[in-house]
């Protein structure tokens, strides 16, 4: 007589958190100012501004944005102002920085969102691995945020989980 196999990973009471659920599926894009400066040095505000009132913002819809400069340019802060707020209207997420930076901020928006009361007392495993590229910076940030509620927290699969944090017995 053969024995039944028994699922443990589903027996076992743990709950995953998978950041790749709250991975924004939107593109992601760099503006680059760089090519708005004259002669690859300068940005002149009359020119500058004159590009704003003419470049078709439309093709930034949905799209999330990561503001920059690629070369070695004093931009005025009032710059990256202006080329926010023509790029407000379209884009669903706009930062200065890379696109690393662009990701940190869409995963950060994506944790401010979570109710972590449903993880209260539960031991739950943080998904470690993925297609999708998750910033270390959200890794550090999610248990941040889950450690208070949580009674343990591990990392990798539930198959094979490295422990990581247990809630004192009082």
């Amino acid at each position: 007589m053969e024995k039944a196999i028994i699922n443990r990973v589903t027996t076992s009471g743990l709950t995953t958190f998978d950041l790749t659920e709250y991975y924004h599926r939107g593109e992601r894009i760099i503006y680059d100012l760089k090519s708005n400066l004259f002669m690859g040095m300068i940005l002149k505000e009359k020119d500058f501004r004159a590009f704003l009132k003419v470049h078709d913002w439309t093709q930034y819809e949905g799209k999330n944005v990561a503001i920059t400069c690629s070369e070695e340019a004093i931009i005025p802060t009032w710059a990256y102002m202006l080329l926010t707020l023509k790029l407000e209207p379209y884009a669903s997420c706009i930062v200065f920085g890379s696109l690393n930076d662009l990701e940190k901020k869409l995963f950060d928006e994506a944790l401010g969102k979570v109710d972590f009361d449903e993880f209260t007392d539960k031991r739950v495993v943080v998904k470690g691995c993925g297609e999708l590229p998750i910033p270390t910076n959200t890794y550090v940030e999610l248990t941040r945020k889950l450690q208070p509620y949580v009674k343990s927290m591990m990392f990798g699969e539930p198959c094979s989980t490295v422990p990581l944090y247990k809630k004192p017995k009082v």
